[in-house]
């Protein structure tokens, strides 16, 4: 029969009190008492319940991660760097994926809390209601997306739509198509405002005028493919002659697109992405993309989440642009 904190008491002859004192390190705790104890539960071979003991001390050593979809490489990518920080410090990830549904967030989000996590980072479901399921004494931090009360660390992403766009005006085009993400989501918005933005300043700065068409999709490749398609299937001479997507899932999905339909990349069309995922550098032609400070967002998040680093209000991450080659020079 596994030993019990009752039987460790009996043993070391200490109240259970003490017992528990002890496996907190509580430094109140007489030296000898303390040695007595952990010899005694060292040759019982006592493992405490993980659950009760942060039950008891209303903080356990695990980190809850909430992502809205584990198969979006970025996600992953994310949640790697996580992890690995996380594992250095002494602490255990557990993953949940809402599969960016609302209801399923706030599922997952109670989960956690019967776990009694040190903290949460959450990338939320737009308009999500969960802040009001959590603690108010949980250090929670947001990444990617923002959630209302608590800190956001992220890309900024205005500024990444801003480099597309200003990348392949700088490359002479002027048919111009993009690929949004979906309109519920804040980053959609905040990456075809910035694209958008820049687009209006094209006759200012580069002297002439811009056609540009944006449709909405998912971030998917599936729905790079297929607005790609509605994109791409007009008369040569009115078809963009670049598109930049939202993520790079959705221009990974128009490069096959583009290649079904006998459009050369970046000979007829360029495309720029945007994460950077490890993807981007492997597919041919390889990609252009805007990249995320993906390390550097996963170590802030952590210092944060375990107290070791001040958050006051967001922390927007300066964006790149990695020229590979899927773009080119309009002729």
């Amino acid at each position: 029969m596994k030993p019990t904190v009752k039987d460790v008491a009996r043993d070391a002859g200490v109240s259970l009190g003490t017992v528990s004192r002890v496996l907190a390190k509580n430094a109140t705790v007489n030296e000898g008492i303390r040695l007595r104890v952990e010899e005694v539960i060292e040759k019982l071979g006592y493992s405490p319940s993980s659950l009760g003991r942060s039950l008891r001390l209303n903080k356990s050593d695990i980190i809850g991660l909430v992502i809205p979809d584990i198969t979006n490489p970025f996600f992953a990518d994310l949640a790697k760097h996580l992890e690995v920080l996380a594992s250095a410090a002494g602490y255990s990830m557990l993953l949940a994926n809402t599969h960016d549904d609302p209801e399923a967030e706030k599922t997952q989000i109670q989960s956690l809390l019967g776990r009694v996590p040190a903290g949460i980072v959450i990338a939320p479901v737009s308009n999500s209601l969960v802040s009001e399921r959590l603690s108010k004494g949980l250090v929670c931090v947001t990444i990617d997306r923002p959630l209302a009360g608590h800190s956001l660390v992220s890309v900024d992403n205005i500024e990444g739509g801003r480099l597309a766009a200003e990348h392949l005006l700088e490359l002479g085009h002027i048919r111009i198509g993009y690929i949004g993400g979906p309109s519920t989501t804040d980053v959609s918005l905040q990456r075809l405002r910035g694209f958008r933005d820049e687009i209006a300043m094209a006759a200012e700065r580069f002297g002439r005028a811009v056609e540009f068409t944006v449709v909405e999709g998912q971030f998917d490749y599936k729905s790079g493919e297929e607005m790609g398609r509605r994109l791409l299937s007009v008369p040569v001479e009115i078809r963009p002659t670049a598109i930049a997507t939202a993520n790079d899932q959705q221009a990974i999905g128009l490069l096959r697109c583009s290649r079904d339909m006998g459009i050369r990349v970046p000979e007829d069309l360029s495309i720029v992405g945007f994460d950077d995922i490890p993807l981007a550098s492997l597919v041919l032609p390889r990609l252009t993309t805007i990249r995320q400070p993906v390390q550097e967002i996963a170590e802030i998040a952590i210092r944060a989440v375990l107290g070791r680093g001040a958050i006051n209000g967001p922390i927007l991450l300066p964006p790149s642009v990695v020229v590979r080659e899927s773009t080119a020079r309009f002729t």
